[in-house]
């Protein structure tokens, strides 16, 4: 399949689409084209949604890989907990095994089972948390079929615990982040996503991102959760440490399968280099507002 290249030079767009611009530059599954479905500005409207100090915010990821998960997703979410956590906002992760052995102890984390109803499960964590608002990041979402399918086509249903019910049943803003089509909250763009090499999810949200690789999406809310804020929230986004604690427990790049300080194929210094781009324009926009 080609893999056509956005139609306008990042540079000049507003600062708000610049990055959103950004993060789909390297288009490898077509993610760009994704992007001309959404109205422009999603980024700072889901930052906004987001952003709900002294409220819960439900964070589902973890995509099920040979038997494992892989870092692309984790790596975000955990970016974005903390970003939260200094906003004032109380995040709590939801995924299944073995991601949730893996983080229990280490933040605040709330399991869906394999077998389990999801959407009995979705009514338990929203009563018990009222969330202000709900993400799921680089999270399988349902196809047309009620199945889960991965990038190979290959359907990954009996691994795949149900989130689609969490955004479904929630009554609160909902947002997804994605890279391929598959994921949860890629139902906004269905007409899109169908012409993708990819079964594609049904399932909407509130506010849908897109992303060359779905962690790259954190580095985005970092722009504007620090221009609202006024705190520097960048700190939270360096990936590799994060890459090395899931690669000693096990984690797998999604795209080769194997046990890799990777994202999606590419090197975290690809990330990495993304993200002082941000950084580099978030100092510019914020000296510009002085």
């Amino acid at each position: 399949m080609s893999k056509p290249k956005s139609s306008e030079p990042a540079a000049l767009l507003e600062p708000s689409q610049q990055v959103e611009a950004m993060l789909v530059a390297r288009n490898p599954r077509g993610m760009a084209i994704a992007r001309q479905a959404l109205q422009p500005g999603y980024l700072q409207r889901a930052a906004k949604l987001l952003n709900q100090p002294g409220r819960s915010v439900l964070i589902g990821t973890g995509f099920p890989v040979a038997g494992t998960f892989e870092t692309d997703g984790p790596v975000g979410a955990i970016a974005i907990y903390r970003m939260l956590q200094q906003l004032g906002v109380q995040p709590v992760l939801v995924c299944g095994d073995p991601l949730w052995s893996v983080l229990q102890g280490h933040f605040q984390v709330e399991p869906v089972a394999l077998g389990i109803d999801g959407q009995c499960r979705a009514n338990e964590l929203l009563a018990q948390y009222e969330p202000a608002a709900v993400l799921c990041i680089e999270r399988p979402g349902q196809a047309a079929d009620g199945r889960y399918y991965n990038m190979r086509h290959e359907d990954i249903s009996a691994k795949v615990a149900d989130l689609d019910a969490l955004m479904r049943f929630a009554r609160c803003p909902t947002v997804g982040i994605g890279d391929g089509g598959n994921e949860i909250g890629m139902g906004n763009i269905i007409d899109t996503v169908r012409a993708l090499d990819i079964r594609p999810a049904v399932t909407g949200c509130s506010e849908l991102i897109v992303a060359d690789v779905s962690n790259w999406a954190a580095y985005g809310l970092a722009y504007h959760w620090s221009l609202q804020s006024g705190l520097d929230l960048f700190g939270c986004c360096d990936a590799l440490p994060v890459l090395q604690f899931l690669s000693s427990q096990g984690s797998v790049d999604g795209v080769t399968r194997q046990n890799t300080l990777t994202e999606d194929g590419l090197a975290p210094e690809v990330g990495a280099q993304l993200c002082q781009q941000i950084y580099q324009l978030f100092q510019q926009h914020r000296a510009a507002a002085v």
